[in-house]
């Protein structure tokens, strides 16, 4: 790999004597990690159950190792949602953010979701978790791994900081910023990161990551929690940046971050004040742990919370009929969803419990998607398939590995069941895949165009 030479020498300066070790990292085969998604099997289950050799990543208690040449991606327990596929440093950021269910929590930069789904696993499905991202192609990815790891309280919105910060001004209890950054972090994982960087690349990425950070300041509420992540190794792009957000705002405080496993702390010296409690800070170096770079600061709002009125989203009008969703229910559901329902283009959700109003805002997905309300009849979306327990669903079908009706499903095919009981969820060894309508001997496929694969 050739790295440009202003990385090279700003990095010599930087570590001095440990600077040899760094860049040999980089002749080192990147890690690779997947996450155990608890929203639909515990750790130790899926120890048991998994079907390829994992290790435990020593800083995150759902992330384990895998080898490459396993690749998890394909295995229909990816398409289930039972994990997620993540690099291992990344994984540190949700742990120091250390979510609860029944918070208000906002991940701004969110896409893909790696770290949103992490904070959903958390949360237990309880709470209001905002999924936030600039960039529609990035926000639909970030929209669909969010369902496929059933998270049913999340909303994903597709809206700049500023427009978000003008809604929410101290609402959030948590805000996670893994910012934009210029990904010094990523050489070895993404090389053609290499060749978008430059030092003007770099002030470029740290002005938007002030602006960036202001704006998060603005929702957190006092007493509130924010962490800020780069996967990059410049100083201006993380001590420094703390460093001016605490000089505009003192009332932010620089909580412990507990370390171990290989994770350095912060610099002071790499800042103008040397500040001291930037030691709290986290740093993650490739040649000191099994992981890509990445720099995570903890910070507490001070102050007395204060009480921030915002509305709550109203429920779904009562023109609407939605007695063919209710039909729907009772033929294939063994429960009935009782949060608040809201109704976009005859597309129907159920809010999470104490939504809050988003009337003006870019909104990709306002909770549990359940389908569509067609003429005299209503068809359940994939999301539905995964955002309910097991026990949820009436009639299901349940494919094994041991033959190739997973891989028929996964291609879209139709399966022979032989039964006639309307919607099923299709399982594979009792994990929800999609849905399925049996009519007549036959199970029509309804398995997402879009998430098709061939599958030999």
């Amino acid at each position: 790999m050739q790295l440009p030479a202003d990385f090279i020498h700003r990095m010599k300066t930087m570590l001095q004597d440990d600077s040899e070790r760094f860049f040999s990292s980089y002749k080192d085969n990147k890690a690779s990690g997947l996450r155990v998604n608890t929203l639909k099997i515990d750790v130790e289950a899926f120890k048991n159950l998994a079907p390829f050799p994992i290790d435990s990543i020593p800083f995150c208690r759902t992330g384990f190792y895998y080898h490459p040449a396993d690749e998890p991606g394909k295995h229909p327990y990816h398409h289930a949602g039972l994990y997620y596929i993540q690099e291992p440093s990344a994984m540190f950021v949700a742990e120091v953010l250390d979510a609860k269910p029944g918070e208000r929590i906002l991940d701004l930069c969110a896409a893909p979701g790696g770290k949103s789904t992490q904070i959903a696993g958390a949360m237990k499905n309880q709470g209001i978790l905002v999924a936030n991202d600039i960039h529609p192609k990035r926000v639909k990815a970030l929209s669909e791994n969010i369902e496929r790891m059933g998270a049913s309280h999340a909303i994903v919105t597709n809206e700049t900081p500023e427009k978000l910060a003008n809604h929410f001004q101290g609402y959030f209890d948590k805000i996670v910023v893994d910012a934009p950054c210029s990904g010094e972090g990523m050489f070895r994982k993404d090389p053609e990161a290499v060749k978008y960087w430059s030092l003007d690349h770099v002030e470029h990425c740290a002005s938007l990551q002030k602006d960036i950070l202001e704006s998060a300041y603005k929702m957190l509420k006092e007493g509130g929690i924010l962490v800020y992540s780069t996967c990059t190794f410049s100083p201006s792009e993380n001590e420094q940046m703390i460093e001016k957000l605490i000089d505009k705002h003192p009332d932010m405080q620089l909580m412990p971050i507990d370390k171990g496993h290989g994770i350095n702390s912060g610099q002071p010296d790499w800042t103008e004040s040397k500040l001291q409690s930037l030691h709290l800070t986290a740093r993650l170096w490739p040649h000191h742990l099994k992981g890509e770079g990445h720099f995570v600061a903890k910070l507490q709002k001070n102050g007395r919370p204060t009480k921030h009125s915002i509305r709550l989203a109203k429920g779904i009008s009562k023109k609407i009929n939605i007695n063919d969703y209710r039909t729907f229910e009772k033929q294939a559901l063994n429960i009935s969803i009782q949060q608040p329902l809201f109704s976009k283009n005859s597309q129907l959700y159920a809010l999470p419990d104490h939504c809050p109003d988003f009337t003006g805002l870019k909104v990709i997905r306002p909770g549990l998607h359940l389908g569509e309300l067609k003429k005299n009849r209503f068809e359940p979306n994939h999301a539905l398939a995964h955002g309910l327990p097991i026990d949820s669903y009436r009639h299901k079908v349940d494919l094994s590995l041991n033959d190739d009706s997973w891989k028929k499903y996964l291609r879209g095919e139709t399966l022979q069941t032989g039964g006639d009981r309307g919607w099923c969820a299709v399982t594979i060894e009792g994990f929800p895949l999609g849905w399925g309508k049996e009519v007549k001997g036959t199970l029509k496929n309804f398995y997402p165009k879009g998430l098709r694969v061939n599958v030999k």
